[in-house]
C-alpha cells in the first residue's frame, strides 16, 4: 500500500528538445512513500528524486522490433491443476472480511520511488496510465486484490519483504494477506492478530507466495518419499499430497516483476505459462480468486500495461500497441547520486531503448543466436564512462565502485560445475564461463533462450546452498524411479520445473530472472533465501569457489544495486 505524495511547489518542466514546454512537473512524476512513517532518509530523498525527471525524461520513445518466435512447452495440465486446487481451497477455507486494494488514479509516464539504496524508477514510453481504464488495476476477483496488490512500483513492480512486513503492521487486512496464497497454508488459523502473524510469517519475512501445483501424471519419473513441512500443508491430504505420486505440492516463491517483460524468454519461474495472456487469466482465477476469466479486452489491457513478449510470442502480441509496457530500473544511488549522470546509462529510459534490439537467442553463449553472432561476455555497459572519474569524494568513490563491479560482472572467470541444465547438457564437468554465461541478455541479465538451470538454490540437507537462508521452507525427499537418473535421491526445498515436466533432470531447475531493479525487491532468488545483494554475491563466491576479495564483493554488490 502506498500513499500519494507530491511536491506541491509550483514548477514547470521545459524540455530542451522535443518536449511540451510549460507542463507542470507533477504531470510527469509522482513520488510515493509507504504508509509507514517516512524515514529521515526517505524525507531527504523526496526533493531529490522529484527533480530527476528534469533530465531523465529527455529521451525519445524507442522503436520496437519483433524477433523470432519460440515454441513453448506444454504445461496445460499443471496450470489446470493449480487452478483446480485454488478453487477447492477457496471453497473450503474462505477469507472472512478484508480490505480492497487502494490504487492511485494515474501511473505517470515517469514515476520515482525511494528504495533502500536510493530510488527506483518506472517509465512508460507511451505515456501515463489511467488506472480506472486498465484491468491491471481493477478488482477482477473476489478477495479485494488487483494485479497491483503484488506488483508495486516502489518495489520494482514486485514487492519487497520489508514492505510486506510494513503493510501487515499497518493493516493486517491488506489484500496482500489472503489465505489462498499469502498464508503458509489455506487452512491456517487467522482468527486473531497473533494467529495472522503466524499464518503470514513467510510472506512477512521473506516475501514468499505459496504456489500449489499438482504432481504430473504423464511421464512421471519420480516419487516424493518424504516431506519435512513445518506448516503441514503438504502432508495434509486435504491441502497437499494424497500419495507419493498424487496430490498437490505447495512451494513458496517470490513474485516476479511485472515490468521489463518484453525481454522475457520464459514466463514464470518454472516456465509453466505459455503467454502473458494466459498468465493474466490464471492469476485472476488463482491469486485474485476470480469466478470468471477476464475478458479478452481485459487481458489485452493488462498486457498493454505490462508490455508484451514480442520476441517470444509475436503472433499473440500483434494487437499490443508499439511502445506499450512499463520499464523499471534503479535511477538514483544515495551515495553515487544520479545513475544517468556523467555519461552513464542507468535508469529505465535507457533500458526501454534496448528492447528494439532484443530477440530470442540474442547473445546466447551456446550457439543458439539465430544470426550466428558470437557470444559477447560484456553484458552490461551502463557505467563504463565513469571509469577514471577524477576526485575522491563519496559520490566519485561510489561511482568507481559501481564501475569496478560492472567490470567484475563482465570479466570474472568462473569454473562452472554441477549446474544441471548446463554441465550435464553439454557433458562437460567443468565449463569456463563468466556471469554472462547464465545472464546473457545485454543490459538486462536474464537468459535470452529458455534455459532452466539448477545452480543449487533449491538444494537441502547435506547439499544446502552456502551463504543462504533456507530455514522455514519445506524439504522434499524425491526418489527417481525411471529415466536416466533412476535410483537417484534428491533433497530440495522446491522441485522446480520437475513439477511441470515430471522429469528428474528438471528437479530444482528455475529460470534466471531479469536483473534490473534489484535494489527495490529484496530478498533474492526464487525462494527468498538471500536477504541482501551481498548474500547473493557471497553465495556465488562460495558455490563456484571464485575467490573474491572483500573489496570485490562490495564492488559487485554496489553494481547490482545500481541496476
Amino acid at each position: 500500500m502506498s500513499t500519494l505524495y507530491r511536491d506541491r511547489t509550483p514548477r514547470s518542466l521545459n524540455f530542451a528538445s522535443g518536449g511540451t514546454p510549460g507542463l507542470p512537473l507533477d504531470k510527469y512524476i509522482i513520488v510515493r512513500q509507504p504508509n509507514c512513517a517516512k524515514t529521515l532518509r526517505a524525507a531527504r530523498r523526496s526533493s531529490t528524486v522529484a527533480s530527476l525527471a528534469v533530465t531523465a525524461l529527455l529521451a525519445a520513445v524507442p522503436e520496437f522490433a519483433i524477433g523470432q518466435s519460440l515454441q513453448t512447452d506444454s504445461s496445460a495440465a499443471a496450470r489446470a491443476g493449480a487452478i483446480a486446487h485454488a478453487q477447492k481451497m477457496r471453497r473450503l477455507f474462505p477469507d472472512i472480511g478484508g480490505d480492497t486494494q487502494a490504487t492511485p488514479p494515474v501511473i505517470p509516464q515517469l514515476e520515482i520511488d525511494p528504495d533502500p539504496s536510493g530510488a527506483i524508477a518506472t517509465f512508460q514510453p507511451n505515456g501515463p496510465t489511467i488506472t480506472a481504464k486498465n484491468a491491471f488495476f481493477q478488482n477482477l476477483g473476489t478477495n479485494g486484490r488487483t494485479c497491483g496488490t503484488c506488483h508495486q512500483s516502489g518495489d520494482g513492480w514486485s514487492f519487497s519483504a520489508q514492505h510486506a512486513h510494513d503493510r501487515f503492521e499497518a493493516n493486517p487486512n491488506d489484500p496482500l494477506f489472503r489465505l489462498i496464497d499469502g498464508a503458509t497454508c489455506p487452512s491456517d488459523d487467522v482468527s486473531t492478530y497473533q494467529a495472522k502473524r503466524k499464518a503470514y510469517r513467510l510472506l512477512r519475512s521473506k516475501g514468499l507466495i505459496r504456489i500449489g501445483l499438482p504432481i504430473p501424471s504423464d511421464g512421471l519419473e519420480f516419487q516424493i518419499i518424504g516431506v519435512d513441512d513445518p506448516y503441514g500443508c503438504n502432508t495434509n491430504s486435504t491441502t497437499g499430497l494424497t500419495g507419493s505420486t498424487t496430490g498437490t505440492v505447495s512451494v513458496y516463491r517470490r513474485p516476479l516483476p511485472a515490468a521489463n517483460l518484453g525481454f522475457l524468454s520464459t514466463i514464470m519461474w518454472d516456465g509453466r505459462e505459455p503467454s502473458l495472456f494466459s498468465q493474466s487469466v490464471d492469476a485472476t482465477i488463482g491469486h485474485a480468486e476470480g469466478t470468471v476469466n477476464p475478458t479478452p479486452l481485459q487481458q489485452q489491457q493488462i498486457v498493454n500495461f505490462e508490455g508484451c513478449t514480442q520476441a517470444l510470442t509475436p503472433d499473440l502480441c500483434a494487437n499490443t500497441p508499439a511502445g506499450a509496457g512499463v520499464f523499471t530500473a534503479q535511477i538514483f544511488d544515495d551515495t553515487g547520486r544520479y545513475l544517468f549522470g556523467n555519461g552513464a546509462n542507468g535508469g529505465p529510459i535507457s533500458l526501454s531503448k534496448q528492447l528494439a534490439r532484443f530477440f530470442i537467442g540474442v547473445n546466447d553463449p551456446l550457439g543458439q543466436n539465430p544470426t550466428g553472432v558470437q557470444f559477447n561476455p560484456e553484458i552490461f555497459d551502463l557505467y563504463s564512462n565513469w571509469n577514471g572519474l577524477p576526485g575522491h569524494d563519496d559520490k566519485t568513490d561510489q561511482r568507481q565502485a559501481i564501475v569496478r563491479g560492472e567490470e567484475l560482472f563482465n570479466t570474472t572467470k568462473i569454473n562452472i560445475t554441477g549446474v544441471t541444465g548446463l554441465n550435464d547438457a553439454l557433458n562437460q564437468p567443468t565449463i569456463s564461463g563468466v556471469c554472462g554465461t547464465c545472464h546473457d541478455t545485454p543490459s538486462v541479465g536474464n537468459h535470452s533462450v529458455k534455459a532452466p538451470l539448477n545452480i543449487g538454490i533449491a538444494d537441502a540437507g547435506a547439499a544446502s546452498p552456502p551463504a543462504l537462508d533456507i530455514a522455514g521452507l519445506p524439504v522434499f525427499t524425491i526418489a527417481c524411479t525411471s529415466g536416466l537418473l533412476a535410483g537417484e535421491i534428491f533433497e530440495v526445498t522446491d522441485p522446480g520445473r520437475a513439477l511441470i515436466t515430471g522429469k528428474c533432470a528438471d528437479i530444482g531447475k528455475v529460470k534466471g530472472p531479469i536483473l534490473r531493479g534489484l535494489a527495490a525487491r529484496a530478498p533474492y532468488f526464487h525462494n527468498g533465501s538471500a536477504a541482501t545483494l551481498a548474500d547473493v554475491v557471497e553465495f556465488y563466491n562460495q558455490r563456484f569457489d571464485i575467490g573474491f576479495t572483500d573489496q570485490q564483493k562490495a564492488d559487485l554488490a554496489a553494481f547490482l544495486s545500481a541496476l
